[in-house]
């Protein structure tokens, strides 16, 4: 059996493959080796995936997860996989940059982005990324990402900055206030989650011009910041892989167009084309 996987910050998406049996897709929560370690993401594993797996003789895994940008992160996972399946033969632990690029580009060349709970963007030779990470993280970064939209959108509303329309339709569905948006924004797990929970309030309300120019400014800064830098930019399709440039997809082509970029492929989620090139290059 095979096992893949595409963990971003919020979720994990595992399809379990092989045998002649139908493909079995499995949810888990997000699995960051900058916020868990082995043990933490090894007890999840138990909990929330090897019950659904039935135990199954998994023999390769194929792992793609946000964090996983080094050698010591990647073998936290790694090391985490080979706890929960002993006998497992194969793991291999890379990136979601490089997930992306392989369910957007397959083996051709192209620039390829990440645009969910985080940000990221690459240049993709047709077999592995040849630019380095650019990702800043949460605090640092992620321009354009829902984490980031939700935190513009909070601190917007906490300095009363919003619409008053908008602000008193937040306030009433959030029940918010200062000591409790700290808490979770430096006391608590994953503060990445925590703000990209508040996207939703800016799809429901995508109508209104602030949160259109508030989205807008934040795909320019992305577009700016990481896929500007690429030369090949300007010729080649830029693909898109994500929650957000899916459901945002119509303001995303529009500021792409202000930059005489020409956008490609424009995924939710990339599993069904991994599982389609792990089947092409097996």
């Amino acid at each position: 059996m095979i096992l893949i996987a595409d963990s971003g910050a919020t979720k994990t998406e595992w399809l379990l493959t092989g045998s002649g049996e139908a493909a079995q897709t499995i949810h888990t929560v997000g699995l960051n080796p900058y916020f868990l370690n082995t043990e933490a993401i090894a007890m999840v594993l138990r909990n929330q995936l090897l019950p659904a797996t039935g135990g199954g003789n998994i023999q390769t895994v194929y792992y793609y997860g946000t964090g996983c940008n080094s050698p010591a992160s990647c073998a936290i996972v790694a090391g985490a996989i080979r706890a929960v399946w002993p006998a497992v033969q194969t793991v291999e632990v890379d990136s979601d940059m490089l997930g992306a690029a392989r369910a957007a580009c397959g083996n051709e060349p192209g620039i390829v982005s990440i645009l969910g709970t985080g940000s990221n963007a690459c240049r993709y030779d047709g077999r592995q990324i040849t630019s380095p990470s650019y990702s800043l993280g949460f605090w640092l970064g992620d321009e354009g990402s829902g984490g980031y939209l939700g935190k513009r959108l909070v601190v917007n509303f906490l300095h009363e900055k919003l619409p008053q329309e908008l602000h008193q339709r937040f306030a009433e569905q959030y029940q918010l206030n200062r000591v409790m948006v700290l808490e979770n924004a430096y006391q608590k797990p994953s503060p990445n989650r925590y703000f990209a929970s508040f996207a939703p309030f800016l799809s429901e309300n995508r109508a209104h011009p602030y949160v259109q120019d508030l989205i807008k400014q934040a795909f320019r800064t992305f577009l700016e910041l990481y896929v500007g830098k690429f030369p090949e930019s300007a010729v080649w399709p830029v693909h898109f892989i994500g929650s957000v440039a899916y459901y945002f997809q119509d303001l995303l082509r529009e500021v792409a167009t202000e930059r005489q970029m020409t956008l490609g492929r424009m995924l939710k989620a990339p599993m069904e084309s991994l599982a389609r090139y792990h089947q092409e290059n097996a």
